[in-house]
């Protein structure tokens, strides 16, 4: 049996870097497929994150991981293009003259179709090679209200954030219980709700909703990313933190392209780290969901290694607090070993 059943990650997902022209409509090429799900960040300028997807579409708008509000439709990508996208408004925060920006791409399956797997028919765009959907469903505030998300599997990360109107975005974890959850848009420590998920974990077809207003408000629409662990691709997990430089060593089974950390035990943002950044160890350039800040950097932080991550700071923020409990999801660059069973090198 094959390692893993992605050898090429670019296929599916990919970090992409450029620069500001300050002139719309701008294509940006180079992504190496056609994104459903596009996360774009200012590097140098204190922008909002800038979340866009097939599913929603070109006209539904941007989404901001740092602010509970509503999906704006005044900033919209103008298409998802072949190999990268077309920006057509929100000129500063994806565009500004001279300035460095990071789109952070993944591959679902275009613009979706009816799923009812669930007690709510839902749109899902699914792609279950690299498990990957972005589903779109209108709550009925029933308690125990089901839908659909097309992995296939049970999800290992799921991210709902409420587009109709201004609510919290939610994250449940697999290393959660089925009462737990993180902000996105804020750096507090796990939180637990018999509201959100009714106490119910998801299945390898449907995730489960109580009547909390982050998830099932009857009428209202929202938006789910759902990710499923791949081997070789992608890795969801947790990990401890042991107060040193020569920090926690934390398996993936793959050299990393991107991650995030965060903790969980205390305060502490989503810290976001990729291949493209910092093309070398030790990374020390990172962006947080909860933080519209321009790029921090500096201090020492983790190395990307061939088969996952070490952490070398002692700060409990960045994932090296003693004692410290973090998760993690990370997608790969390369495969530790490919179908080719040549296996990949370290930076």
């Amino acid at each position: 049996m094959a390692y893993t059943t992605i050898n090429k990650s670019t296929d599916y997902f990919n970090t992409k870097l450029y620069t500001g022209n300050g002139s719309l409509p701008r294509a940006i090429t180079g992504v190496g497929h056609q994104p459903d799900f596009v996360w774009i960040k200012n590097r140098d300028v204190g922008y909002h994150h800038q979340l866009y997807d097939s599913v929603r579409g070109t006209s539904a708008g941007v989404l901001y991981s740092t602010l509970t509000d509503a999906e704006d439709s005044t900033y919209q990508l103008s298409s998802f293009d072949s190999d990268g996208y077309t920006m057509g408004s929100n000129l500063g925060a994806v565009n500004g003259n001279g300035e460095d920006i990071v789109s952070w791409n993944w591959k679902a399956n275009g613009a979706g179709s009816s799923n009812t797997d669930g007690s709510i028919n839902s749109t899902v765009s699914a792609n279950t090679t690299s498990g990957f959907s972005i589903v779109q469903y209108t709550g009925n505030g029933t308690s125990g209200a089901t839908f659909g998300h097309g992995l296939g599997v049970v999800p290992s990360h799921i991210i709902i954030k409420r587009t109709s109107s201004a609510e919290a975005w939610v994250n449940w974890h697999s290393t959660f219980s089925a009462l737990q959850y993180l902000r996105l848009y804020q750096n507090t420590a796990i939180e637990s709700s018999t509201n959100l998920f009714n106490n119910t974990l998801p299945t390898s077809s449907v995730i489960s909703l109580g009547t909390g207003g982050f998830t099932n408000t009857s009428g209202e629409t929202y938006i789910a990313y759902c990710f499923a662990e791949k081997k070789g691709y992608s890795k969801f997990g947790s990990y401890t933190g042991n107060g040193s430089t020569d920090g926690t060593f934390v398996y993936t089974g793959f050299k990393p392209a991107f991650l995030i950390v965060k903790r969980t035990d205390d305060i502490g943002g989503f810290k976001i780290f990729d291949n493209k950044r910092n093309t070398f160890n030790v990374l020390d350039k990172n962006l947080a969901s909860d933080s519209s800040s321009a790029e921090d950097s500096g201090s020492d932080r983790l190395d990307f290694l061939s088969n996952g991550f070490k952490i070398r700071t002692t700060s409990g923020a960045y994932g090296g607090a003693s004692g410290g409990s973090y998760i993690f999801m990370a997608f790969a660059e390369a495969p530790l070993v490919g179908t080719n069973n040549i296996p990949c090198t370290a930076r």
